[in-house]
C-alpha cells in the first residue's frame, strides 16, 4: 500500500479503486468508511441543488440562504470524505492493539490499555460521521420550496442517504460501545447517538414527502 492510501485510504484514491478494495479481503475500508462516504454525496447532492439555485432570478429572494447552504455543505462534504480516511485508520489502529504482546502483567496492562483508547476512538469516529450526516440532513430540510424545483428529487436522495449513514453508523458504534469498559463513555455515546437517529427519521420523512411530491 503506498503512503497516500495508508494516510489516506478513501480520499487519496479513485472511486474504482476504491470500491476494489472495499470488496477485497482488507478488512479495511468497510462498513464505516461506507457510512461517511454515503454521507459525501448526501453532502454534495445538497451543495448541487443550492448550485442550481444559485444565480437563478426566480429564487432571488432566497439567494443568501441558499449560498449559505451551498458553503456548509461543501464544507460538510468534505469533512464527511476525511471522516472515511479516520474510520479506516481507526479500524486498523483497533487490529493493531489486539496484535499487541500478552502474557506479562505489564504487558497485558499496556496491551488492555492501548486497545480500550482504539476502541473509544473507532467509536468515536462513526458518531461523528452520523452528526455530519444529521447536519447534511438539517440542509436538505430547508431546501423544498426554496431551490431549483427540478433538481427537488435530488433533495430526497441527499435526505435518505444521509439518513441510511445515520443507521449505518450506529452500528458501528454500538459495536465497539459493546466492549467499551467505561461506562460514563458508553452513555454519553449512546445519548448522542439517539439524537442523530431522531435526524435520521427526520430525513425519511422529509425523503417521502419529496418523493410524494415528484410523483404527482
Amino acid at each position: 500500500m503506498t503512503d497516500d492510501a495508508s494516510s489516506a485510504p478513501t480520499s487519496g484514491q479513485f472511486i474504482g479503486a476504491w470500491l476494489d478494495e472495499l470488496g477485497s479481503a482488507a478488512p479495511a475500508p468497510g462498513g464505516g468508511a461506507v457510512a461517511a462516504l454515503s454521507t459525501a454525496t448526501a453532502a454534495g447532492l445538497v451543495e448541487m441543488v443550492a448550485n442550481l439555485t444559485v444565480g437563478r432570478a426566480a429564487w432571488a429572494e432566497y439567494e443568501a440562504q441558499m449560498t449559505a447552504i451551498r458553503d456548509e455543505a461543501g464544507r460538510l462534504r468534505r469533512r464527511a470524505l476525511k471522516q472515511a480516511d479516520e474510520d479506516a485508520i481507526a479500524f486498523r489502529a483497533l487490529m493493531a492493539a489486539y496484535r499487541l504482546p500478552r502474557g506479562t502483567g505489564p504487558d497485558d496492562d499496556n496491551r488492555r490499555s492501548t486497545i480500550q483508547d482504539a476502541t473509544g476512538r473507532a467509536a468515536a469516529v462513526p458518531l461523528d460521521v452520523a452528526a455530519t450526516a444529521a447536519q447534511v440532513i438539517a440542509l436538505a430540510a430547508q431546501l423544498p420550496g426554496r431551490s431549483n424545483p427540478n433538481v427537488l428529487s435530488d433533495v430526497g436522495v441527499a435526505a435518505v442517504t444521509a439518513a441510511a449513514a445515520i443507521e449505518a453508523s450506529a452500528i458501528n458504534v454500538d459495536v465497539n460501545l459493546a466492549t467499551l469498559a467505561n461506562p460514563a463513555d458508553r452513555v454519553a455515546m449512546t445519548a448522542a447517538l439517539g439524537a442523530h437517529l431522531d435526524a435520521a427519521e427526520q430525513g425519511r420523512q422529509l425523503a417521502a414527502r419529496v418523493r410524494d411530491q415528484v410523483a404527482r
